[in-house]
C-alpha cells in the first residue's frame, strides 16, 4: 500500500468511492460532498497551491484518499478535506494513517491549525477525529456544505 498524489487516472475512483460510502451513510443529499461540482475532477481542483490530495493505493486499486486545502478566515488554517476509505479496508488502523499523513503535509506547507466539518450519521469517524485531539467547535460563518452539522479543530 501507498500514498500518492492524486492524478487524473484515478479521479473516477476516488469520486465513487465517496459516493458510494455517503451513499451508505444516507448523505447521499444535497448540501454534501456527493453534488461537489470538482467530485470528478478532483485532481484539478487540488492542484494548487495550498491545496492535495493523496490517494491510498494497493497496486492500481484506490482504497481510500485524503486531502487538504486553505480555510479562509483562518490565519494559518487549513480544512482537512474528503477522508474516505472503501469499506472493505476498514477496522485495519488506515483512517489513522491517513489522517497522521495529512497532518504532515499540512505541517509541512506551513499550516498550523486544521478544520474539518462532518456529519453526526459518520460516527466511526467523529471517533477518529476526537481520538486524534480534534476538539468540537462552533458551526463556522463560512461554511459551505449546509448538511454538515459537526465542525472541529486542531492545532498542528
Amino acid at each position: 500500500m501507498n500514498l500518492q498524489l492524486l492524478t487524473a487516472p484515478y479521479d473516477a475512483a476516488i469520486a465513487a468511492l465517496i459516493r458510494k460510502s455517503l451513499k451508505a451513510h444516507h448523505l447521499d443529499i444535497p448540501g454534501t460532498a456527493y453534488y461537489d461540482v470538482m467530485l470528478d475532477h478532483l485532481s484539478g481542483y487540488y492542484d494548487r497551491p495550498g491545496r492535495r490530495y493523496y490517494v491510498l493505493l494497493e497496486e492500481e486499486t484506490v482504497l481510500g484518499g485524503v486531502g487538504l486545502a486553505e480555510f479562509s478566515g483562518i490565519p494559518d488554517c487549513c480544512e482537512l478535506q474528503k477522508l474516505y476509505l472503501d469499506e472493505a479496508q476498514r477496522g485495519r488502523g488506515l483512517g489513522y494513517r491517513l489522517l497522521a499523513f495529512i497532518e504532515d503535509r499540512a505541517r509541512e506547507m506551513g499550516y498550523r491549525q486544521m478544520y474539518l466539518e462532518t456529519h453526526t450519521n459518520l460516527h466511526a469517524a467523529i471517533r477518529l477525529y476526537e481520538k486524534d485531539g480534534f476538539r468540537q467547535i462552533e458551526r463556522p460563518a463560512c461554511v459551505i456544505h449546509s448538511t454538515t452539522n459537526r465542525f472541529y479543530m486542531k492545532d498542528l
